[in-house]
């Protein structure tokens, strides 16, 4: 398994210099600057790819562009609307450019209007470290009383409306524009952020779309660029929703076996494949997440290797991102059934029998506390993470390779 580590340029708190003496071999990074819908240029990429082969110091770091995380798909494309062909074209574009430069696996997601959402950026734990957090009850606090969705009030149980209402009676207006700021951070490093205003237009735009209008349209997107990309001799990989449950009305397509495996099989080609996140996905407690890289590994062209405690049963509940070894999701396992896909990959002389994978997150300990880095990407906790992973992997590896 390729050890890799997301970094989002060179305004990153975590520096390359800091990546290799971690001890990853691969980058995981994106044109961020770049607006949705424009092509990734060759020189864009190039200069990309020089800035992770050289230390601070000038020397060179010895590590690679593994992998693209993310190249974008636009809201139009999405909803099949404006610009959308436009955008499918210069998508189809920066996939060659990127197979010219040597890159040969490209995540994505098909998440509506924001690519995860979270409550608390920064939520303290008992042991003084901080971590990402889901909570449902402000949550819904943000969807009844700030952004005051149409119709929200439907979806959601009695019981978890007079929860909502003391806890938005007992809020300050600093806490409900710090909650506010959190749900719409969006993705970390993008060129765009939005605004409550910018919701507010997307989700309107989203209220008479479906699951299966969405799913339609993710596999008319697939379509057209599966068939380039397996050309090219690219794997791309659809990254689940985060978090796996329906929010503010918009639909969910990507969070549970059933919806990939539907994706899988519209569009049957090796280069439409999956990133199975199994902090995203372990967000579900009926989500099997060694059961899925068994029977859907073949497919599985990037793994996010994370975990998460969930704080109810429910499908939709509360959670929060939990030591690599210490949330709901069985680390040994999923690994375990990583490891066994590369060697039957192996055994049947597949050249992509390495499964780039990264510590996803981490939680903020020691000087991760006054770095400030992007939130869920500190430097020690990740590290923490990669080591227990490679420690996994190294306890499994001799024995499942001896058969």
């Amino acid at each position: 398994m390729e050890q890799t580590w997301r970094w989002f340029g060179p305004h990153d708190r975590v520096s390359i210099s800091d990546v290799a003496q971690a001890g990853a071999t691969g980058i995981v990074t994106a044109l961020h600057h770049v607006p949705t819908g424009s092509v990734w240029t060759p020189e864009e990429i190039g200069k990309r790819q020089a800035e992770i082969a050289t230390l601070s110091d000038g020397t060179p770091s010895g590590l690679r562009w593994s992998v693209v995380e993310s190249l974008p798909v636009g809201e139009d494309i999405k909803k099949q609307k404006g610009d959308w062909r436009t955008h499918l074209a210069n998508y189809k574009v920066s996939l060659r450019n990127l197979a010219e430069a040597g890159l040969e696996v490209i995540c994505y997601n098909f998440m509506p209007v924001l690519d995860w959402t979270r409550t608390d950026l920064a939520w303290r734990l008992p042991n003084g470290a901080t971590c990402m957090r889901f909570d449902l009850t402000d949550f819904v606090v943000f969807d009844l009383h700030i952004l005051k969705r149409p119709g929200a009030e439907h979806d959601y149980e009695d019981a978890l409306k007079s929860a909502v209402e003391r806890r938005f009676a007992r809020m300050s207006d600093a806490e409900k524009e710090q909650l506010a700021g959190n749900i719409v951070y969006g993705l970390p490093g993008a060129a765009e952020k939005f605004s409550i205003e910018d919701l507010r237009a997307h989700l309107a735009e989203y209220a008479s779309m479906g699951e299966e209008t969405l799913r339609r349209h993710l596999i008319d997107f697939l379509s057209e660029v599966a068939p380039v990309a397996e050309e090219l001799g690219l794997r791309l990989c659809c990254h689940p929703d985060d978090p796996p449950f329906p929010l503010l009305g918009l639909p969910r397509i990507m969070s549970t076996e059933a919806h990939y495996k539907a994706v899988m099989d519209a569009v049957d080609i090796r280069s439409n494949g999956i990133t199975l996140c199994s902090g995203s996905l372990g967000a579900r407690a009926d989500n099997d997440l060694p059961g899925m890289m068994e029977r859907l590994g073949a497919r599985v062209h990037f793994l996010h290797l994370r975990n998460v405690k969930r704080e109810t049963a429910n499908v939709r509940g509360s959670f929060y991102e939990a030591e690599h070894l210490g949330g709901d999701t069985d680390m040994v396992a999923l690994v375990e059934a990583a490891l066994k896909e590369e060697a039957r990959r192996k055994r049947t002389g597949r050249a992509d029998w390495s499964i780039p994978f990264r510590p996803d997150h981490g939680q903020d300990i020691l000087d991760d506390l006054g770095r400030r880095a992007q939130p869920g990407y500190p430097a020690i906790g990740r590290l923490k993470g990669l080591a227990e992973l490679r420690g996994i992997i190294a306890a499994l590896e001799p024995r499942i390779a001896a058969g």
